[in-house]
């Protein structure tokens, strides 16, 4: 399939897609779409596109990766380039400045952005649960998050709290009044050290750190029953988290809309591709980027997998109710002063997502993952 063909079924798909949304007077509109099947091998055309990740190359990321290095990307026409992310890094402006073509970032994040005036949107909805976890000692008693009163509370602030915030709030305690919030690096080394009672953690990252230390009581490395864990998922205030954003201005362009839902369905192909090829995704990873060791990334490829997949939907669709809940905690916590316009941003994205599923559809891609479990990863000392 050459790049021309790719094109017409992008353009026609949107056109569906945004006829069955609007409606016509008939009552619908349906668009025959032509296809010989496959992926690209001859592009007239190659699209040079910039992705902006929001940290360093790590497993978080491993679809965007996958992508590249199976041809997902090649396929669709497209050669990216994915740029690593940093502490000093803001994704969403990145890509609001033009530096990137895509990014990276958690909706709350990018809404305050957009509330603030960048015209960013997002196109695909790739985690569908939270990942952001308090972990502390099981011996503190810290069992969900009235606990928190009276203990000392780390968080690394930039955006990451409000889930924390929220959590506290709901739960009858006020933060840094009822409790003192102790600005944490991004580690364990406080939780560690006691110097404080709890700490934030990705599921994926951070809690792996503590179970791959050794715990000088016993010799042995921490187990999770030496932990006690609040997950906002359970506790109502989780919030959307790694979604892909676009320009919304340059989507006014059919050239960018319809590179747009190329790169949105080569990435979730990649996606895909590590729900299905774990141990193979963490090789390329650690190919890009050999900082962290093998069982640290198989780890968090398991806990990343678990954050996506299953996507009853189709991945990269927003869940509506996850979507109101991450609306509703961020204006009810002052993140936001008011609602964003829910058709602009749950038409459009799923209006991409869609376009891309449709996509992956013909190619024989699973978008759903209703059969796929998590594997059994064993945490070596360090992550190695």
């Amino acid at each position: 399939m050459n790049r021309k063909w790719i094109s017409l079924i992008a353009v026609l798909l949107a056109f569906s897609l945004l006829a069955a949304a609007c409606g016509d007077d008939s009552g619908g509109s349906t668009v025959a779409v032509e296809n010989n099947g496959g992926g690209a091998t001859n592009c007239s055309a190659v699209d040079n596109v910039s992705l902006q990740l929001q940290w360093v190359t790590q497993s978080q990321f491993a679809g965007y990766y996958a992508a590249k290095d199976k041809g997902f990307y090649k396929d669709f026409c497209l050669n990216v380039t994915i740029v690593e992310g940093g502490i000093d890094i803001v994704p969403q402006q990145q890509l609001a400045s033009g530096a990137a073509d895509y990014a990276v970032s958690w909706v709350p994040k990018a809404l305050v952005s957009r509330e603030e005036g960048l015209k960013i949107i997002d196109v695909a909805q790739v985690f569908q649960r939270s990942g952001t976890l308090q972990v502390s000692f099981a011996d503190k008693g810290i069992k969900g998050p009235a606990d928190l009163a009276g203990k000392k509370v780390g968080s690394w602030g930039f955006g990451n709290e409000f889930e924390l915030y929220a959590g506290m709030r709901r739960n009858g305690v006020e933060p840094a009044v009822d409790n003192e919030i102790v600005q944490q690096s991004f580690d364990m080394l406080a939780l560690i050290s006691g110097d404080i009672d709890a700490a934030q953690a990705m599921r994926y990252n951070e809690y792996a750190q503590v179970l791959e230390t050794v715990n000088p009581a016993t010799g042995k490395l921490f187990q999770p029953s030496d932990l006690s864990i609040i997950d906002w998922n359970k506790v109502g205030t989780a919030m959307l988290q790694d979604a892909i954003w676009a320009d919304e201005t340059r989507l006014a362009d059919p050239a960018y809309a319809d590179q747009t839902t190329r790169f949105v369905a080569a990435s979730l192909q990649g996606w895909a591709y590590c729900r299905d090829n774990v141990s193979e995704c963490v090789d390329i990873v650690l190919s890009n980027s050999p900082v962290l060791g093998k069982s640290h990334m198989t780890w968090q490829m398991n806990e990343i997998n678990k954050l996506i997949w299953p996507s009853s939907a189709g991945v990269g669709i927003i869940d509506q109710n996850l979507w109101d809940q991450t609306v509703d905690v961020a204006v009810t916590e002052g993140v936001l002063s008011v609602p964003p316009d829910e058709g602009l941003f749950v038409t459009k994205t799923n209006f991409y997502a869609e376009a891309a599923i449709k996509l992956l559809k013909e190619k024989g891609v699973d978008v759903v993952g209703n059969s796929w479990s998590p594997i059994s990863v064993t945490l070596n000392p360090g992550g190695e």
